[in-house]
């Protein structure tokens, strides 16, 4: 059970409404963090790694930049000579670099995370709200020596709470090769893997002692949805042995007493217009498939963007027939998602057993 020795934040009444008991029918268990999710402290896993563990990681990242195949796209390119569907080679494009104040606040604490954007992606989103950075090859080049440079900055200067990789999934063997270069020079910062869930078990085995927190975000469930909204039709597939993976590496989220996370899985799910279906499913899944211990972050922030709601083209035989009324592009969700359709997933994923939420706390701490 939990005591005020080891906790260091919250009021008394905070304390006791963490430990006190969640009852369903048939269900009676107490919510406590310690020991499941509270840690004293906390050693990055790659620093566990042993000389020989490394050198292998970095034979195996360069190997997979001859013949790409760590996305599910698996283009089989060599990305020293040419590009694949992310339109990146053996250098990353990186767009910005900088404490991040915009995640959840185990993530961002107090300093910021140390958010690396990449350019590009191994998906299509209609609605992607960093279009400009993932459909753009906007940006600055760097090898992983480079990147590796920019994490110590990251550490001494920005005093941030963690290395955030954001849409890491098509430089996989750079960012591997990065952080062992880090690690060499005194990087002691967790390491965050900020990813679409459209992961192949292959990166993920390459990324297994690297990565300290995965923090997928699943975002549809159907075949259709996937094929017409992401432009991967097995985008739904993919993420699921992608998060039971990553849970495997790494299990459930777990805190140091400061409320800062440092290893474990967060799965987040943005609520999309007219498919809160989709977001049942999803965490049926989760409780069913991962771990009803599962930190979920629902995100109602969804806003028309990137493709939705520009005109379509239109032919002159369409102008003939339909006059002057002009149609959209995805007009299903050009919309704001209703709080409806958010509460709709929450009472979902309370029904299948999760209770860890990213909700705004009720004491002087995080939320956690």
């Amino acid at each position: 059970m939990l005591s005020s020795r080891r906790v260091l934040f919250g009021s008394r009444a905070a304390i006791q409404s963490l430990t006190s008991f969640v009852r369903r029918p048939g269900v009676c268990r107490s919510l406590h963090l310690a020991p499941p999710f509270l840690l004293d402290d906390y050693i990055p896993r790659y620093q566990l790694l042993s000389e020989v563990e490394a050198s292998k990681k970095r034979s195996r990242a360069y190997a997979h930049l001859k013949n790409c195949n760590l996305c599910p796209r698996l283009c089989g390119v060599n990305r020293f000579e040419t590009t694949g569907m992310c339109l990146i080679g053996a250098d990353t494009k990186v767009n910005v670099i900088a404490p991040h104040f915009g995640e959840e606040p185990c993530i961002q604490g107090h300093n910021g995370s140390g958010s690396v954007f990449f350019s590009g992606c191994n998906l299509r989103c209609t609605f992607c709200q960093n279009h400009d950075i993932a459909h753009q090859r906007n940006g600055f080049d760097l090898t992983p020596e480079d990147l590796a440079q920019w994490y110590m900055k990251l550490q001494e200067v920005g005093h941030v709470h963690n290395i955030n990789l954001i849409t890491p999934e098509h430089v996989v063997p750079q960012v591997a090769l990065s952080i062992l270069t880090a690690r060499d020079m005194g990087l002691k910062l967790p390491i965050v893997y900020n990813t679409s869930a459209f992961d192949s078990l292959a990166s993920l085995e390459l990324m297994d002692g690297l990565v300290d927190i995965y923090l997928p975000d699943f975002k549809v469930w159907s075949k259709a949805t996937s094929q017409r909204l992401l432009k991967a039709e097995d985008y739904a597939s993919t993420a699921k042995e992608s998060i039971k993976a990553m849970h495997a590496q790494v299990g459930d989220l777990c805190f140091t007493p400061d409320g800062i996370a440092k290893k474990g899985v967060l799965v987040r799910h943005l609520v999309m217009p007219g498919k809160e279906a989709e977001g049942v499913e999803i965490m049926k899944f989760l409780a069913q498939e991962v771990s009803r211990d599962t930190f979920v972050h629902i995100m109602e922030q969804y806003r028309p963007d990137a493709h939705v709601g520009k005109p379509k083209r239109r032919t002159k035989k369409d102008t003939d027939e339909q006059g002057d009324q002009e149609e959209v592009r995805y007009a299903e969700i050009n919309r704001a998602v209703t709080m409806d359709e958010v509460s709709v997933v929450r009472k979902a994923a309370e029904a299948a057993g999760l209770w860890r939420f990213c909700d705004p706390p009720r004491h002087d701490g995080f939320a956690i």
